[in-house]
Order: C-alpha cells, then sequence, then structure tokens
C-alpha cells in the first residue's frame, strides 16, 4: 500500500524558513520558480528535498519526485496541465533533461 501525499510530506523536510526555489537550465536560464505560498508548499517540500538529496533534478531524482507526489502523479498523467510541478518531471524524464535548483531563504 503507498502513502498519500499528505502522509508523505509529513516526512519530508520543513521549508519554513524558505522564501522560495528556482530553477534553472544546465545554461543558466530561469525556468520558473516556487514560492512559499499556500497551495504551494507541498511543492515546495518535494523540490526542496529533491534538492537537498539530489543538488539537480535528473532523470532519477525526477522519478522520486513523481513517487513523492503520489496519487498526484496519478492525476497529473490523467489530466496534463493541471499539477505544472509534477507536468515538470515527467517532461524532465521524457526528454532527458536535468534542471539546477537555487535556494532562497527568508
Amino acid at each position: 500500500m503507498s502513502l498519500k501525499f499528505t502522509e508523505i510530506l509529513k516526512t519530508l523536510p520543513d521549508v519554513a524558513e524558505l522564501d522560495r526555489i528556482e530553477l534553472y537550465d544546465l545554461n543558466d536560464n530561469f525556468i520558473d520558480k516556487i514560492e512559499n505560498l499556500p497551495g504551494t508548499q507541498g511543492s515546495l517540500k518535494v523540490y526542496f528535498f529533491l534538492f537537498k538529496t539530489y543538488k539537480f533534478i535528473d532523470n532519477e531524482a525526477a522519478q522520486n519526485g513523481l513517487k513523492l507526489f503520489s496519487e498526484h502523479t496519478v492525476d497529473a498523467m490523467k489530466k496534463p496541465g493541471s499539477h505544472p510541478n509534477i507536468d515538470r518531471l515527467i517532461h524532465l524524464i521524457n526528454n532527458n533533461e536535468v534542471l539546477k535548483i537555487k535556494v532562497f531563504p527568508r
């Protein structure tokens, strides 16, 4: 039996002291940011965990991220565009791309 996303979140590092993370491609082009705001804190926790664990989001990190998003990954695959932070991980895997993560404390 797999854990629900809310249960997984409890096991991930705290993000209370983070303002945001920013994502860049390997040429240092800005891709996107995830801010510490209601509605994005779950994604922030997943991406921060990936940063702490892998330093980059490569294929292995993206696959782990999809597992962490749990039931939301299944929903994102059924409804592309409904979960952009999950869609990004799927895109990285499908295109064998890598993202850098920069962390910004409050």
